[in-house]
């Protein structure tokens, strides 16, 4: 449009608002769920001066608004997953035939709170929550067991572990080695995001110092020797489970991004070598056009602090690639068969928004871990997006959307806002130190929550439309407590028999390689080798890197 246009559009434009007055308008809330303000249209004027190389481009091409992909879904669709794990090994690994055989594309392991908080399970803390939460993984041994009969070189492999994922990837590292299958044919990807985990999601073991150091060695060693390998997962998803806004989302994780990208630098390795290597995973929230301008702010921020910032020249380097979840926090145990229906609508945002990999939850997981039943009707979820609904025939089909390009322009906005102020308290470190991030996210959550409590915000079948006496009659899946007992049996027979002077002197040598400066992943790969459990190298690191507390902060 020219000036002209422009001119006469926004003279209209007052006109029609000076109509929306005399309409009588429903009284509910016209803000996202992130409480940004909605407006009743959008036109030309919302993106005035847009420009379409260097905001958009195309599908493939910097700064990858539309996409890291020409083809997009064309070309291949995105992995399908499925969260799963729970009880013992053997569970999971019937879980992960029974998925594959009904057509999911990449494998997801859900650990239980021990493995993820690094005890075996015989330890005093983990009574009780042994293959719970997740699958219980305490040796090399369990983790042959869980990938019996699956081919690592032909599948990858999702894992959601960050404290101990040194020891969780090489334990799955030597399982495939164990059946010839080397480490440049497996890919995959752990989570191993730390900086998150002192945002929100709490599950941390060591102080940040020493944890940046793993991560960097993880970082060096896969770049060498794993090159399939996703070394990070950088994790928006918990920050948003915790009450975070869409903005809060975007501009955090894209944070903990820069600062593993700045240690990389720091501990001397080429931004080229292992940027290409780090991935995201966001959230898919309810508010539909809001998620979908996220994740293509997302794209365009990336891509231009690599270049501009970290002087990336690979394009590789420039691309966020992403894995997204529907909103666990988002399902209610009231009528959860309407969880189907909100996962949906989420999972369709998380396509829309370009994703690369996608993994909806399933309607009874607010009350239980999924059932067989539950989880393949979120798997089919997906396969319907995929081969029904037509919208994998375009890439980037909203683009041009006044709407969508202006709530993608304000997301990027409030994200540098966000970048400004984390610098100016020092850098992400400094900031969790201050309890900034903590602070941001619960006046988020509280806010949300406020509104949903007085009306304001509507949770179908939870505030409105509530079902009296309702009964939930769908199968939830139970984990036998007999798990537990089991796991422990097999811890004592794995110690008693294995190479226990050897595994002495593997221990020993992990401990003076983290005391020092080398690279710690070979000395935890030949401690897995020798049945070293999860419990006895991270109190092994314990020695040498202490353990986390955190602050109060007020």
């Amino acid at each position: 449009m020219n000036e002209k246009e422009i001119k006469e559009y926004k003279r209209k434009k007052r006109e029609y608002y000076d109509t929306l007055q005399e309409c009588n308008l429903q009284d509910i809330d016209f803000t996202t769920v992130s409480s940004e303000p909605v407006e009743p249209l959008y036109g030309p004027d919302d993106i005035e001066g847009l420009d379409y190389q260097e905001e958009l481009g195309f599908p493939g091409s910097y700064p990858y608004t539309r996409g890291v992909y020409p083809s997009m879904y064309r070309g291949r669709f995105w992995t399908m997953r499925q969260f799963a794990g729970f009880g013992s090994a053997a569970d999971t690994n019937r879980r992960y035939h029974y998925l594959l055989d009904h057509g999911q594309t990449g494998l997801s392991v859900a650990f239980d709170m021990p493995t993820i908080m690094g005890y075996d399970s015989d330890h005093e803390r983990s009574l009780g929550e042994v293959g719970k939460c997740g699958v219980a993984i305490d040796s090399l041994q369990d983790m042959e067991t869980m990938f019996k009969g699956i081919d690592q070189s032909m599948v990858t492999t999702s894992m959601t572990i960050n404290a101990p994922a040194a020891i969780l990837l090489s334990f799955y590292l030597c399982a495939g080695e164990k059946k010839g299958v080397p480490f440049e044919k497996m890919g995959g990807t752990i989570q191993n995001d730390i900086l998150k985990e002192y945002i929100a999601q709490k599950s941390w073991i060591f102080p940040p110092e020493p944890s940046m150091r793993i991560i960097t060695d993880i970082l060096e060693f896969c770049s060498q020797h794993v090159p399939r390998w996703n070394t990070i997962s950088i994790s928006g998803y918990h920050i948003r489970e915790a009450g975070s806004t869409a903005a809060q989302e975007l501009a955090f994780t894209l944070a903990d991004g820069f600062a593993y990208v700045e240690a990389g630098i720091e501990a001397g390795l080429d931004v080229d070598e292992f940027a290409p290597r780090l991935s995201f995973f966001f959230n898919s929230h309810l508010d539909f056009f809001e998620e979908i301008a996220k994740y293509r702010a997302a794209r365009r921020i990336w891509a231009r602090r690599m270049k501009e910032k970290y002087g990336a020249t690979k394009k590789k380097s420039l691309l966020m690639r992403f894995h997204t979840q529907t909103a666990g926090c988002s399902l209610t145990a009231q009528q959860p068969e309407n969880n189907i229906v909100r996962t949906a609508f989420q999972a369709l945002s998380a396509v829309l928004g370009g994703t690369q990999s996608l993994h909806t939850n399933s309607m009874d997981e607010t009350l239980a871990l999924p059932s067989e039943k539950a989880v393949r009707i979120a798997l089919r979820t997906q396969q319907l997006i995929a081969h029904e609904t037509g919208v994998v025939n375009s890439a980037d089909p909203l683009a041009g959307s006044y709407m969508v390009e202006a709530k993608t322009r304000e997301l990027e906005r409030q994200a540098e806002d966000y970048f400004e102020r984390i610098e100016e308290l020092g850098g992400v470190v400094k900031a969790i130190e201050r309890g900034f991030f903590q602070k941001e996210i619960s006046r988020a959550a509280y806010e949300y929550q406020k509104a949903v409590e007085n009306g304001r915000k509507i949770v179908v079948g939870v505030n409105k439309f509530v079902m009296k006496d309702e009964k939930i009659d769908i199968p939830l899946l139970k984990v036998d407590a007999d798990v537990e007992m089991k796991q422990r049996d097999d811890l004592e027979k794995l110690r008693s028999g294995r190479d226990n002077d050897k595994v002495a002197r593997e221990l020993e040598a992990l401990g003076e390689a983290a005391a020092g400066s080398d690279n710690i992943i070979p000395a935890i790969l030949e401690c897995a080798r020798c049945y070293c459990t999860e419990g006895e190298i991270i109190t092994e690191l314990k020695k040498v890197f202490g353990e986390y507390q955190e602050p109060i902060f007020l």
